[in-house]
């Protein structure tokens, strides 16, 4: 008969429900909801296909190829976008009809989300509600691990209170700790919180990095190339709490050599009064000065003076005589730090590799201290000066930094003494 509406097939029904409840989830229309869920129209753990491009809800297995198309939606049940959208009303609703509180549609359970998400509401509710603390995401991380932003420090929290294992290392090729977690992310709070609760200080990681070498490698932000105060915080916390400050990873290297590879003075300074060993070699027979050395033209924010001295005055073997021209390569815009090296030396040559290594406009730019350096390391022996203080520091090799100040000398040359830079060389 014309004008009558044809019936709905049981297909075209089910989609009008599955919409309306996804609709009801993302409005926090949880009276909507309850009315669904009352009727058994629908499973109340039905997966959904929703945008998730900044992937809070996925997660996948390291090394997995993945199709562009992936990355940018995910399944997900009610409770996950329940606690993605931060809707609490809607969560008890589900929880209170039996919703599988660990299920992992896309590799994350809901307290997964929950900790990525910082609601700390969701997951007191979570937990509440017998969500698994240490259960592991497809990633092979823990709810601790997702536990990255400072707002997310009082979930970590909850869940130790609530028995979380503060020592369970990832699942991954990483197998790394919650302290190494938020030694990397820069949260001092919650380094403290899980020394205080029982985090091991020296634990390492699969490349045998302890949460020391992470913080120091981190505490350079690469792309804004600036140091940060909470990574030297929470390095000066591990030290304290008694971190091995000479532990090596797998590639030999100590907090020591990644400080260095930062150009990071602050650092450095830090570890070598904790005891740091200057000399100590990577697998490929570097030392910190030769890490230094290596990135000195690439660290725009560094003062590689202050990094070459503090080496030197503890006792860090100096640069070989004859390479010396890849010190004025890698600092020729900064003299100051060739100056603190030279001045290591009873006295040096020069040779034509050294001009090579001087761009004209830094040549120009600095013509009074490397006319000076020119000068000074030709065939004339260097001051009587120069020779008393090579003469102490020999004797006091890597006590400098220390026995240097306890003189009785006016502090203009326990500076000299100390290689403090002057401008010029004489």
């Amino acid at each position: 008969m014309e004008g009558t509406a044809a019936p709905i097939t049981k297909s075209a029904a089910a989609k009008l429900v599955k919409r309306n409840f996804l609709e009801a989830l993302k409005s926090n229309d949880f009276g909507k909801l309850k009315a669904i869920l009352i009727q058994r129209l629908i499973d109340v753990d039905t997966v959904f296909e929703v945008e998730d491009e900044n992937m809070v809800l996925a997660s996948y297995k390291q090394g997995y190829w993945l199709p562009s198309y992936k990355l940018k939606s995910s399944w997900a049940t009610g409770l996950h976008l329940s606690v993605l959208f931060g809707h609490v009303e809607c969560l008890l609703v589900l929880l209170d009809h039996n919703a599988t509180i660990n299920c992992r549609p896309n590799g994350k359970t809901p307290l997964h989300v929950a900790c990525e998400m910082a609601n700390l509401d969701c997951v007191k509710i979570l937990c509440d509600h017998g969500a698994k603390l240490n259960c592991y995401s497809l990633s092979g991380h823990t709810a601790l691990h997702f536990c990255t932003t400072p707002s997310s420090i009082l979930c970590a929290k909850q869940l130790v209170w609530r028995g979380a294992n503060v020592n369970m290392k990832t699942n991954n090729q990483d197998e790394e700790t919650p302290l190494h977690t938020a030694a990397h992310f820069g949260l001092s709070e919650l380094v403290a919180f899980y020394v205080e609760h029982g985090a091991i200080v020296d634990s390492v990681n699969a490349h045998m990095e302890t949460p020391l070498a992470i913080a120091t490698y981190w505490a350079l932000r690469f792309k804004e190339q600036e140091y940060s105060r909470e990574h030297h915080l929470i390095c000066r916390m591990l030290l304290d709490y008694k971190a091995e400050v000479n532990a090596r990873d797998d590639d030999f290297k100590s907090p020591l050599h990644k400080a260095a590879w930062n150009c990071d003075h602050v650092l450095m300074h830090m570890m070598l009064e904790a005891g740091a060993e200057a000399n100590l070699m990577d697998i490929n027979g570097c030392a910190a000065i030769q890490y230094v050395l290596k990135v000195t033209s690439v660290r725009p924010a560094a003062q590689p003076e202050i990094c070459y001295q503090l080496l030197l005055n503890h006792g860090a073997a100096r640069i070989y005589p004859p390479q010396f021209h890849k010190v004025i390569r890698a600092c020729h815009s900064c003299p100051k730090a060739i100056e603190v090296v030279v001045n290591a030396y009873e006295h040096i040559r020069w040779n034509v590799k050294w001009k090579r290594a001087i761009p004209d406009d830094d040549l120009e730019r600095y013509w009074d201290f490397y006319h000076s350096l020119f000068t000074v390391c030709s065939n004339s022996p260097r001051t009587l000066m120069h020779l008393s203080r090579c003469a102490i520091r020999r004797t006091l090799h890597n006590r400098c930094h220390r026995a240097i100040p306890l003189l009785s000398l006016p502090l203009s040359l326990k500076k000299y003494l100390l290689l403090e830079p002057e401008g010029i060389i004489y």
